[in-house]
């Protein structure tokens, strides 16, 4: 069960809503969350257990709304929304150990995500254990289920430092699934 809207193909663009919803428009600003809640979901699950991620989306979107005011580019939205992400994840691991978040061992991971199943809990929780560059970009690929053109356009990265992002990430996240014995 995924509780994180999809995207709705007929709305405007992203630039026209921001700049809507930075006026005020709740309307604009639900359209904007249906689009991008489930990318701020993917940098926050990153960082976060699933669980906490899911919470924590509705404080960035709710941080977003009362700072709507700061947005100084519209169509750079995405990028805005995840940096209140980035800082709304850092919030959350500096209430307590960041040790606690990362699990050591699949048993530990199972706990964290059940919902996930074996696999998938113990790629979260060696994603987790990546440099933050990668783990975002990958976060965004294979949870946020982003292109590289799209995860450049959030993160404000060019499309070659993602391709490579992506690359080295998924190299290294390959390289620590196979010293846990996954092919």
């Amino acid at each position: 069960m995924n509780p994180l809207p999809q995207t709705d193909s007929i709305a405007p663009p992203g630039d026209e809503l921001a700049a809507r919803a930075r006026l005020g428009d709740t309307s604009a600003f639900q359209l904007l969350y249906r689009r991008l809640a489930r990318s701020v979901h993917a940098l926050l699950a990153a960082r976060l257990s699933a669980h906490e991620a899911e919470d924590r989306v509705q404080e960035v979107f709710l941080k977003a709304w009362r700072a709507r005011g700061e947005l100084r580019e519209p169509a750079r939205v995405g990028s805005w929304l995840l940096a209140i992400a980035r800082r709304e994840a850092v919030a959350a691991l500096r209430s307590r150990t960041q040790a606690a978040e990362l699990p050591e061992t699949l048993a530990d991971a199972r706990g964290a995500d059940q919902d996930r199943g074996e696999l998938g809990a113990l790629v979260l929780a060696e994603l987790r254990t990546l440099p933050e560059a990668y783990r975002e970009t990958l976060a965004l690929r294979l949870l946020g289920e982003h292109s590289g053109d799209e995860i450049s356009a959030l993160t404000g990265m060019t499309p070659g430092s993602v391709r490579v992002n992506l690359s080295k990430g998924m190299q290294m996240l390959r390289e620590r699934l196979q010293r846990r014995g996954l092919p």
